[in-house]
Order: structure tokens, then C-alpha cells, then sequence
């Protein structure tokens, strides 16, 4: 009887053990070195500071250094491409943004497949842009804008910070879905395209809140509206430019995380809920809305989906319309 009762204490106690040795598999060990977040452009930019900010948290919950690695050039792509070929081990990451993904597989065309090259880790961040008029150009709304492209087809013209940007693309949509014509005049970046509309050379930008709406407030330029598909929670007073009859009509800014394919789904998962932490604590939000910019954290199958939108919609945009990239 001794036996037996000492098994089934035995047997009692494993059984109790068996969730928590569950739980502590899929917790990962990790990470035990350093951390690597790639980064494709100069430091100063949207993902620079957004990757040093959100490094410098992790760095201070897994007491291990979280290295912010800038690797600029090719928009972006130079970056992507360690990416790719790193260890998918979690140590090495990739701070993303919306333009650079579409620019990779629309202009620069990089020859690998970018869904089936990266696993989605959260996206981290929303960023709606605000179309810009000088005040020259007799409208006060959206739906006056169109009223006169529609009268005067051809007639009038938007800047952008590039062929293929996503003031270039969020501008040829808005063409597309208004019916409406106009001119691209293409700039080399966001900072001489502002210049030439506070100028009058051009008539219409699409430009991120921080650099738009100082420029709105001094009366330089006017702001017709947001391009997200509601109203912005940064500039609620802006009404959506969907309000204006355009169904559909959505072109967001966004940074996101993403490790090489094939990175083990635990240490995505621990990642990913990490981030969401992170980027809902007060601090990190106050500090990114001063920049214009929302919080916006993702699973990774939301993640996945939001990018195989972007890419799909953009590709349909560029077919369909015949543009040049």
C-alpha cells in the first residue's frame, strides 16, 4: 500500500508539472547576445529614430544591448538584403516602413520574393499624410479640389519626394479614384517638394503631419485633408479625404518589424508581445504623437495581411494606370 500510494503521489506530482513544462517551452531562452536592428536609411530619419527608441526599451527589459545597425542606400533595399540572408535566429532584425516594401517590389524589383524572404513580426506605427494646397488655389475642401481639377483637366499639378514615394503614389490613387488629371512633378526628397509649394511652383503635396501642419498653422499653405480612412486622432479637426465622396480612398504611412523567414515562431511571438508593451506605455506614445505619428501594434498574421494589401493594392494602382517607376 506504501508503494502504491508513494506512485500515485508520484504520478500527481508530474501530472502537476506537465502545464508549466508546457509554458516554459514555448517561452524562449532568448535572447542570451545582442541584438541587431537593421535599418535602411541615415540616421535622423522615421526609422531611425523610431528603431533607437524602441531599442533603447528592449534594451532595458532583456538586459542585453539592442543595436540600432543603419545601413542607407538603394531606398532601403541594401538593408533588406542582410536581412534576408541573416541567421533566423532573432537576432537580427529589420525596421520596415510601407514606401520601402513597395519600392522594393515595384521600382527597384529586388529579385526575391519579400512575403516569403521575411516573417512579419508587429507593425509598430500609423502615420496618415495631409494634402497640402498653396494658398493660391481657389478651394477650401476635397471636394472643391476635384470640382476643379474635373474643370480644367491636365491643368494642375502635385509634387512628391520621388517617383514611386508614397506622396507619389497616394497622389496618382486620389487621380484615380476622383477621376481627376493632373501633373507629377517629382523631387529629389520631401524637403525641396515642401519649399517649391510654400513657393507656388507647385499646387498640391501630400506631406507627413510633422512637416505639414507648422506650415498650416503660419498660414503658409492650406490643409484639405488626411489620407487615412477616417479621421486622424492626431488632427481630428481635418476631415478624412474619403469624406469627400471617395470611398476607399486610404494611403497610411507605417513602420514595422520583420526577422528573416523562417525565424522560430516563439521568438516572433515573445518579440511581438514585447513591442505591444512598448509601444503602449505613455511615454513612447506622447513621444511619437509629437512627431505626428500613432502607435499602432500588430499580431504578426495582421501584420502579414496589412503588407500583402499594401503590395497588391499598389500593384493594381501601377498597372492599371499605365504610371512610369
Amino acid at each position: 500500500m506504501g508503494i502504491r500510494m508513494i506512485a500515485g503521489w508520484c504520478a500527481g506530482f508530474v501530472c502537476m508539472l506537465l502545464p508549466f513544462g508546457a509554458n516554459a517551452q514555448t517561452e524562449p531562452r532568448y535572447p542570451i547576445k545582442p541584438v541587431r536592428l537593421l535599418v535602411g536609411f541615415a540616421p535622423g530619419g522615421g526609422s531611425d529614430i523610431l528603431s533607437r527608441a524602441v531599442g533603447q526599451k528592449l534594451t532595458e527589459r532583456w538586459g542585453q544591448p539592442v543595436v540600432t545597425d543603419n545601413r542607407a542606400g538603394a531606398g532601403g533595399t541594401i538593408a533588406m538584403e542582410l536581412a534576408a540572408k541573416a541567421v533566423p535566429d532573432g537576432y537580427t532584425l529589420l525596421v520596415v516602413s510601407g514606401s520601402q516594401l513597395t519600392n522594393a517590389a515595384l521600382v527597384t524589383r529586388v529579385p526575391y520574393d519579400i512575403q516569403a524572404t521575411f516573417a512579419p513580426i508587429t507593425q509598430m506605427t500609423s502615420q496618415p499624410y495631409v494634402l497640402l494646397a498653396h494658398p493660391s488655389l481657389p478651394v477650401k475642401s476635397v471636394k472643391e479640389l476635384i470640382a476643379l481639377a474635373k474643370s480644367k483637366p491636365g491643368a494642375l499639378n502635385y509634387g512628391s519626394s520621388g517617383t514611386g514615394s508614397s506622396a507619389h503614389l497616394g497622389m496618382e490613387l486620389f487621380k484615380d479614384v476622383a477621376k481627376v488629371d493632373m501633373v507629377h512633378v517629382p523631387y529629389k526628397g520631401a524637403g525641396q517638394a515642401m519649399i517649391d509649394l510654400m513657393s507656388g511652383q507647385v499646387q498640391l503635396l501630400l506631406a507627413s503631419a510633422i512637416s505639414a501642419m507648422p506650415q498650416v498653422k503660419a498660414r503658409r499653405l492650406k490643409a484639405l485633408g488626411v489620407t487615412s480612412s477616417k479621421r486622424s486622432g492626431l488632427l481630428p479637426d481635418l476631415p478624412a479625404i474619403a469624406e469627400a465622396g471617395l470611398t476607399g480612398y486610404s494611403v497610411v504611412g507605417w513602420y514595422g518589424l520583420v526577422a528573416p523567414a523562417h525565424t522560430p515562431p516563439a521568438i516572433v511571438q515573445h518579440i511581438n508581445h514585447q513591442i505591444a508593451q512598448i509601444l503602449g506605455s505613455p511615454d513612447i506614445r506622447e513621444k511619437l504623437a509629437a512627431d505626428g505619428i500613432e502607435s499602432a501594434p500588430s499580431t504578426p498574421t495582421q501584420f502579414r495581411e496589412t503588407i500583402t494589401h499594401e503590395i497588391e493594392k499598389w500593384t493594381k494602382l501601377v498597372a492599371s494606370s499605365g504610371m512610369k517607376l
